[in-house]
């Protein structure tokens, strides 16, 4: 067996809806110093929007072959099906990668991908070098998530109207609770009080040893985010998840669901944005991102919705002969009226 200095290392990102993990890795791929990455990309959806904007980074180190796309489901339910298989592609090359680069979903639970490094033919050539969630500061700090969870649990308890489980709670914790780093990002638009406030909070909720990172833009250079050398694998009993610690095994993601649109091409950017953000407000969409065609524009705009906050850019020219194909993958905990949210984004 090769030693963990001679393992190939692997970085798993992680981290809740529109954290930054994308805008992370890219960065990362574009100033990895010389290292050949092999990006594997888990998205949550029908098709893969962070794929096609990662292969647009027009960098050595993302080459297209090195990039490899699961989209089959939450990469924590088909590690035997999708992951393994992939992992012992990319292991077997005869150049295989310097490091290798997860991006899980924002729904997927890490603890169930770490331990698969514990599967004999990984372990013998892959270690788990560190474990790094993004955290969407901002929302923390508007009170997203409790930060008190004892205390809101026994408020639940006390009045039968109220729902107990809070699975997307849970999913942050689980991302907490597996991190080897935490980065704080979107620091920029929170004052140095409030950014001190949600770290305070964060701190108490995970274990000792954790380092974390104000960052803005997802800007952390490489050689901070790798190196780490956690062999998180060799550590699992730490970094239980929720339903470990609460004596489940099982988990499902039934609260969450996701399909996408295909809308027809834009007359006007400005009068799409803005019926976007009426959509987004009437229906409680969780998350959107894809791409959309404009009309007389030469590229294609690349639209990302974190709950209430909507952003756009032309993010690259559409390439000579490409099919313009509009795609959104729109996510929101079950019960979303998919045909009022297709009329309002086809119309």
């Amino acid at each position: 067996m090769l030693s963990g200095a001679q393992k190939i290392p692997a970085t798993i990102i992680t981290g809740f809806l529109g954290a930054g993990k994308t805008t992370l890795i890219r960065g990362l791929l574009e100033n990895a110093n010389g290292r050949r990455i092999a990006l594997i990309i888990n998205e949550f959806g029908d098709v893969g929007i962070d794929g096609e904007v990662l292969k647009g980074c027009g960098d050595a180190a993302c080459a297209e072959e090195d990039i490899v796309e699961l989209a089959n489901g939450c990469i924590c339910c088909t590690v035997a099906d999708d992951f393994i298989p992939t992992m012992s592609k990319l292991i077997d090359r005869e150049d295989p990668p310097d490091h290798i680069v997860i991006e899980t979903s924002g729904l997927a639970l890490p603890q169930p991908l770490v331990k698969a490094f514990n599967w004999p033919e990984i372990r013998a050539r892959v270690t788990v070098d560190g474990v790094v969630t993004v955290v969407d500061s901002a929302a923390v700090a508007e009170g997203r998530f409790a930060h008190d969870e004892h205390a809101v649990q026994v408020q639940r308890e006390a009045d039968d109207a109220l729902d107990h489980d809070s699975p997307l709670e849970e999913l942050f914790e689980d991302q907490l609770a597996c991190a080897d780093m935490i980065l704080l990002n979107k620091a920029d638009l929170l004052t140095s009080d409030a950014l001190d406030n949600v770290e305070g909070d964060l701190r108490g909720k995970v274990r000792s040893g954790v380092s974390f990172m104000r960052v803005t833009q997802g800007d952390v250079p490489s050689d901070i985010l790798l190196g780490l050398s956690s062999c998180a694998e060799g550590d699992m009993e730490a970094r239980k998840s929720h339903h470990e610690r609460h004596g489940e095994e099982d988990h499902d993601h039934d609260d969450f669901e996701s399909f996408v649109v295909a809308p027809r091409t834009v007359p006007d950017r400005d009068a799409f944005m803005k019926r976007l953000k009426t959509m987004i407000a009437e229906h409680g969409v969780l998350r959107l991102k894809g791409f959309v065609e404009v009309s007389g524009a030469d590229a294609r705009l690349a639209v990302q919705a974190v709950g209430p906050r909507v952003e756009s850019h032309f993010d690259r020219p559409w390439g000579p002969g490409e099919e313009r194909r509009a795609s959104l993958v729109v996510i929101g905990e079950k019960g979303l009226d998919e045909n009022a949210i297709r009329a309002a984004l086809e119309g």
